[in-house]
C-alpha cells in the first residue's frame, strides 16, 4: 500500500468552483432572479459554497489522477487507486490516492514447459453428424395418410397436459406443440410412449421425473400426462443432388465428397483454436505455479469487477438485465462474484508472470512495430487509427499488447 497526496488550489481551484457553479445555476430558481441568472455571492449565500464541492471533486479528479501519475513515472499500479478528499474549502482541494503496487514476481520455469498439444482428428461420426445437422436445416414436413401410427422421427401436433397426485402443475399444459419424436425434448419416456398413436386419439402416460430436474416439487416426482395426437407429418429430409447443394450457397461445394471436406475443414478449425486456447492455458497455468508472488486481495477484486461489468453487458445484448438474472435464479451479487473469483485470481496471475517474463527478457517494441500492428488492427476493424487509440485508451495499451504477444511466444513456443 501507498498513499500519494495530490493538491489543487488557488486560482485553478477556483475556475473549477466556477465551472459547477455556472452549470449549476442554470437549474437553480431564486426568488428575484430569473431561473439560471442568479448572482455566485448570492447562490453561495443562499445554498453555500459546500454545495459545489462534491461536484467539483468530480470535476477536478482526472486532472488529479493525470498530476499523480506525472509525478510518480515509476509508479506500477496493480489495480484502479481508492480516492480521499482529505481536505476541501473555498481555496483548496487535497486528495489521497491509496495505491495498491504490483507485487515482486520471482519466475520459476517459463521456457521449453514440456506440454505438448492435442493432436486434431476428425472422425466420420463427427462429419455425419454435421451433415444430418445441414440436412436438418431444409426438412420437409408432409402430413401422413389417415390412419398412419406416430412413429420415429415424425412431427407429433400435440395437446398434453400433466398431473402431479391428480392436481395439474406449473408448465406442465400445451396446445398444438410440435414434437419431433426422437429429439429427447421431453422427459424420459414421454416420447417412446406415444409411437404407435394414431391422429385423434388420446392417451394418460405413467412417467417419472428425473431425480436431476430443474424444478424442485417435480424431482422424482410420479406424474400422469394425458395427451392427444392432433396432427402427424412426416419429417423428408433432402436429397444429395443439385438444388440441395445451390441451396447450402457454400462457394465450390456442388456434391457430398466436397461437402464432407468443408465440413471437416471447419471442424478441424474448430479443433485447432481449441487446442491452442488449451495449450495458452496449461503453459500459463504451469508458469504461474512455479512462480513465487502474493496477489493483493484488491487486483482479484479489481478482476472480479471487470468480469462482472463484461458480463452485464453480454446480458444485455441478450435483453436481459443482469438484476433480472440474479432473481431468476436467486443469485445475490456476493454469489456471483464468488463463482466470477477463481477465474478472476487465475487471470491476474496470468497477467502477473507475462509481465514478468516481459522484464526477465527485457522485451521492447520499437515505434515501427506499434505504426504497423496499429494500421493492422485499424484496417482489419474498419475504424480510423485515431478511433482505434481512442477505443483502447492509446498507444501505450498497444504497445503493452505487443509487449504481452511476444512474452506469451516464448512462454508457448
Amino acid at each position: 500500500m501507498k498513499e500519494i497526496t495530490i493538491e489543487i488550489k488557488g486560482k485553478e481551484w477556483t475556475d473549477i468552483l466556477d465551472h459547477v457553479f455556472e452549470h449549476k445555476k442554470k437549474e437553480i430558481k431564486v426568488d428575484g432572479f430569473r431561473k439560471g441568472q442568479v448572482p455566485k455571492e448570492i447562490y453561495i449565500k443562499k445554498f453555500g459554497i459546500e454545495s459545489l464541492f462534491m461536484d467539483a471533486i468530480d470535476h477536478a479528479l482526472p486532472g488529479l489522477y493525470e498530476k499523480m501519475l506525472e509525478e510518480n513515472k515509476d509508479l506500477e499500479m496493480a489495480c484502479r487507486p481508492s480516492v480521499d478528499p482529505r481536505e476541501i474549502d473555498k481555496d483548496h482541494l487535497k486528495v489521497v490516492f491509496t495505491i495498491v503496487e504490483k507485487p515482486e514476481v520471482k519466475l520459476g520455469k517459463y521456457k521449453d514447459l514440456g506440454i505438448q498439444k492435442e493432436e486434431i482428428t476428425v472422425t466420420d461420426e463427427e462429419i455425419n453428424h454435421e451433415l444430418d445437422h445441414l440436412r436438418e436445416q431444409f426438412v420437409e414436413l408432409k402430413d401422413k395418410k389417415k390412419g398412419s401410427k406416430v412413429s420415429d422421427g415424425d412431427q407429433a401436433i400435440i395437446d398434453f397436459e400433466g398431473f402431479k397426485d391428480g392436481k395439474p402443475f406449473d408448465g406442465g399444459k400445451g396446445e398444438d406443440y410440435p414434437l419431433t419424436i426422437g429429439s429427447n425434448s421431453f422427459i424420459p419416456g414421454f416420447e417412446p410412449a406415444i409411437i404407435g398413436m394414431e391422429v385423434g386419439e388420446e392417451k394418460t402416460i405413467d412417467l417419472t421425473f428425473p431425480e436431476n430436474y430443474h424444478v424442485e416439487e417435480l424431482k422424482g416426482a410420479k406424474v400422469q400426462f394425458k395427451v392427444k395426437i392432433k396432427e402427424l407429418k412426416e419429417r423428408i429430409y433432402p436429397e444429395y443432388n443439385e438444388d440441395f447443394f445451390k441451396d447450402l450457397n457454400i462457394p465450390e461445394v456442388d456434391s457430398l465428397e466436397k461437402l464432407k471436406d468443408s465440413i471437416k475443414e471447419h471442424i478441424e478449425g474448430h479443433k485447432a483454436a481449441d487446442v491452442e486456447d488449451k495449450y495458452f492455458e496449461e503453459c500459463l497455468t504451469k508458469v504461474s505455479e512455479s512462480a513465487k508472488m502474493e496477489v493483493p486481495q484488491e487486483m482479484i477484486d479489481d478482476e472480479i469487477d471487470r468480469m462482472n461489468n463484461d458480463f452485464a453487458k453480454r446480458l444485455e445484448m441478450q435483453g436481459m438485465n443482469i438484476d433480472t438474472y440474479m432473481q431468476v435464479l436467486g443469485m445475490t451479487e456476493e454469489k456471483l462474484n464468488e463463482t466470477f473469483k477463481p477465474e478472476a485470481e487465475k487471470r491476474v496471475k496470468f497477467r502477473l508472470v507475462i509481465e514478468a517474463v516481459v522484464k526477465e527478457e527485457k522485451i521492447e517494441v520499437s515505434e515501427k512495430e506499434t505504426e504497423e500492428y496499429l494500421k493492422e488492427m485499424s484496417t482489419k476493424y474498419n475504424v480510423s487509427e485515431e478511433e482505434f487509440l481512442k477505443e483502447i485508451g492509446g498507444k501505450e495499451f498497444l504497445k503493452y499488447d505487443l509487449e504481452v504477444r511476444k512474452a506469451v511466444e516464448i512462454i508457448t513456443k
